[in-house]
């Protein structure tokens, strides 16, 4: 009788060591995953507030600094679909290492060009949108790759107000990281973005363990009947998701743009100072984003209603602005905007991934991720064109693109109506 206690001890033991060391694998593998997003985020926002010295050292205007944002976002947005497909068929990380590797070498190119040619700009464009290509394989993929890791929606929900709060730290380190290196050589940010790529791929290489899947691809007509019938079935939330992940980017990428010009003209708050200042809004967001992803677990109504007082946060915040452009008034604002976003990008995320079906995931997410970098690419030119012609006008032109994402929740978001797509 002890020697079979002892024996059924024994396989207990083993088995709780088993479970622990499976959870201490999978955290690393989180925080593996989660580096992807914070360094695509950091390859691009880092920019943001090097464009008005980009702007003197290459000698264009802000509309052509504001495209070196917005010519990676524009070539990200044209591949992610085909990404996502891909990783649907071929595994997320044989699509996210090459990626990796394809991002880091736009960055290398980019760099040498600003380094060595007296006529750079042409070619660092085409190195930011080598930079794209390799964005749409990677920070996109990591929504299905979390959604295939984890079968709990609690567990999915939490990982990915992780992701995005990796994200969003991603956008607190920018204007600071952004403006420290280029305070040492204004072309240095190209450089980093390479090193930031070996790291994350070296991560992922041997941390992150991917489910395997005993089925084979399905043909590509069958596939693209059964993502038409995803649309056909979910279409009416998909698409709200859809439009709603674009217009916060926007409206985020458009006001950091404006604040970084307004901070430098208005106040000629430049370098790391400025940095500080744009990264206590995104601190905000970046905190949204973590404690919202941890509260909202698999309430799908409650997600739903986050999304709407975001949205209405976030309206609220931008129009208020117009009232007054005092350093302190700004940054308190903006504040109020980045706890808005920061609140709504998490539950967009746990929606649109626990309501697909793992073989359409891939494909149905990176078209999300399509619809929010089209806001990523059309902030900057778009508030660069605004600020120019409308004045106080910009502000009500944002908050009644912000009201139209409440619209949108509330009456096309229907979580106690919708199930997992068939």
């Amino acid at each position: 009788m002890d020697h079979v206690e002892e024996l059924q001890s024994f396989k207990i033991n083993k088995a709780v060591k088993k479970k622990n060391h499976n959870a201490h694998n999978k955290k690393w593998a989180v925080l593996s995953i989660a580096s992807i997003p914070l360094i695509m985020t950091l390859g691009n926002s880092m920019f943001i507030p090097v464009l008005t010295v980009m702007k003197k050292q290459l000698n264009i205007t802000s509309f052509q600094s504001s495209m070196i944002i917005t010519a990676y976002s524009i070539v990200a947005i044209i591949l992610i679909p085909v990404a996502g497909y891909l990783s649907d068929h071929i595994g997320r990380k044989k699509v996210i290492i090459p990626s990796l590797i394809i991002t880091g070498l736009g960055g290398l190119i980019s760099g040498w060009a600003a380094w060595k040619m007296a006529d750079a700009y042409w070619i660092i464009l085409l190195g930011r949108g080598l930079q794209g290509v390799g964005a749409a394989g990677a920070a996109p993929i990591v929504m299905p790759l979390v959604g295939d890791m984890f079968k709990n929606e609690e567990e999915v929900s939490s990982t990915l107000g992780i992701i995005e709060t990796s994200n969003t730290l991603g956008k607190v380190l920018s204007p600071i990281l952004g403006s420290v290196i280029a305070g040492i050589l204004w072309y240095l940010p190209f450089f980093a973005i390479p090193v930031f790529c070996l790291i994350s791929t070296i991560l992922v290489w041997f941390l992150v363990k991917t489910p395997k899947s005993r089925e084979e691809p399905i043909p590509f007509q069958t596939f693209f009947k059964n993502v038409k019938k995803t649309f056909s079935h979910n279409g009416k939330w998909l698409n709200a998701i859809f439009l709603i992940g674009a217009i916060m980017m926007f409206v985020l990428f458009g006001v950091l743009f404006y604040l970084t010009e307004t901070l430098e003209t208005q106040y000629h708050i430049t370098g790391v100072k400025k940095g500080l200042y744009l990264a206590i809004p995104l601190g905000a967001l970046c905190l949204a984003s973590f404690f919202t992803g941890r509260f909202i677990k698999e309430n799908k109504i409650l997600m739903k209603w986050i999304i709407f007082t975001g949205s209405i946060l976030l309206a609220l915040s931008v129009v208020v602005l117009s009232f007054s452009n005092k350093q302190w008034f700004l940054i308190a604002l903006f504040l109020c905007a980045g706890i808005g976003i920061g609140a709504v990008l998490p539950c967009l995320d746990a929606l649109i991934t626990s309501g697909i079906e793992k073989e359409h995931r891939g494909t149905i997410t990176s078209i999300y991720n399509s619809m929010r970098f089209i806001g990523v690419a059309a902030g900057p030119p778009i508030l660069a064109i605004l600020m120019s012609h409308t004045g106080k006008l910009l502000f009500y032109i944002l908050g009644g693109i912000s009201i139209i994402s409440a619209l949108l929740t509330f009456m096309a978001i229907k979580p106690d109506e919708k199930d997992t797509a068939k």
